[in-house]
């Protein structure tokens, strides 16, 4: 029961990271219709972005990612601009494979600005917390909180503002949001900008937990798209749910098989939704 609890509190952490990053590819595959292979890289990008303030500024992580989530949103929203954009009425197939060439610039990038070797935000070893039994690391609750209120804030901006609540629309009918006026420029841009921001936060929190390397957004990029596609695509609540899910099943997998085998538990979450329930679990509009 205690290896139980204490692989619930990694998954729920795990879980925290994965919602954030589904929730910018979900509103992405929402309103542009497509999936961003290119997500996991823009995780990438903006952890080494907060390492660069890191160093050059000597800040804690924490005071470095709301520069690393501008620097991000920026990105995408030029990505957008002169990749996306000019190719945005074409099959959804050809958007797809840009995407993925868009991902190898960002990792090439990557290596060439950082390097290719592991690399940490702190170095030291950082004593955790005992609760009884149980471990906890205080970077471990600073990511939960942080992550927390990024979901309260995207949550707020999706009901109390009109550009939330017409990428809502957009995402449920895009052709019954387009008579009625919404802008849909405004609208795509916004959508990057927020996708940007919150894959720079995940990027960011994943390289607390773990450490910095060019592929550490590509590795993530499957349970990421698992926990899009079990929250229902285009539904930003969705993903936060099944990120929470797909994070704990992947943790708690541990317990009978070999934690090297994770991702497959996510690929296999995947596969059964698309199955069984392809609407995901989550029903309505975001």
């Amino acid at each position: 029961m205690i290896e139980f609890i204490q692989l619930l509190i990694n998954g729920i952490l795990l879980g925290s990271i994965l919602a954030l990053g589904a929730v910018g590819a979900t509103m992405i595959f929402g309103v542009l219709r497509f999936a961003h292979f290119a997500h996991g890289d823009l995780m990438a990008i903006g952890a080494y972005f907060a390492l660069t303030v890191v160093t050059v500024f000597n800040l804690p992580v924490l005071a470095a990612l709301p520069v690393a989530m501008l620097l991000t949103a920026g990105l995408a929203v030029g990505i957008d601009q002169v990749v996306y954009r000019r190719i945005r009425r074409v099959q959804p197939v050809i958007l797809l494979i840009a995407s993925f060439a868009t991902a190898l610039v960002l990792r090439s990038f990557i290596q060439m600005v950082w390097g290719s070797s592991n690399q940490v935000y702190e170095t030291g070893i950082q004593l955790p917390w005992r609760i009884g039994p149980l471990t906890l690391k205080p970077d471990h609750l600073l990511i939960f909180l942080a992550a927390t209120v990024l979901v309260i804030g995207v949550h707020l901006f999706l009901t109390r503002t009109k550009m939330g609540k017409a990428m809502r629309a957009m995402s449920d009918n895009m052709n019954l949001a387009l008579v009625t006026g919404i802008p849909a420029d405004r609208v795509i841009m916004w959508t990057w900008v927020i996708g940007g921001a919150l894959a720079a936060a995940a990027g960011v929190f994943l390289g607390m937990d773990t450490r910095l390397h060019p592929v550490m957004g590509w590795t993530l990029l499957l349970p990421i798209f698992a926990a899009t596609i079990l929250g229902g695509i285009g539904r930003p609540y969705g993903a936060i749910l099944g990120g929470l899910v797909i994070g704990c099943a992947m943790e708690l997998s541990t317990l009978i098989i070999p934690g090297s085998y994770k991702p497959a538990v996510a690929f296999a979450i995947m596969v059964v939704t698309l199955i069984f329930r392809p609407q995901g679990i989550i029903k309505g509009s975001v």
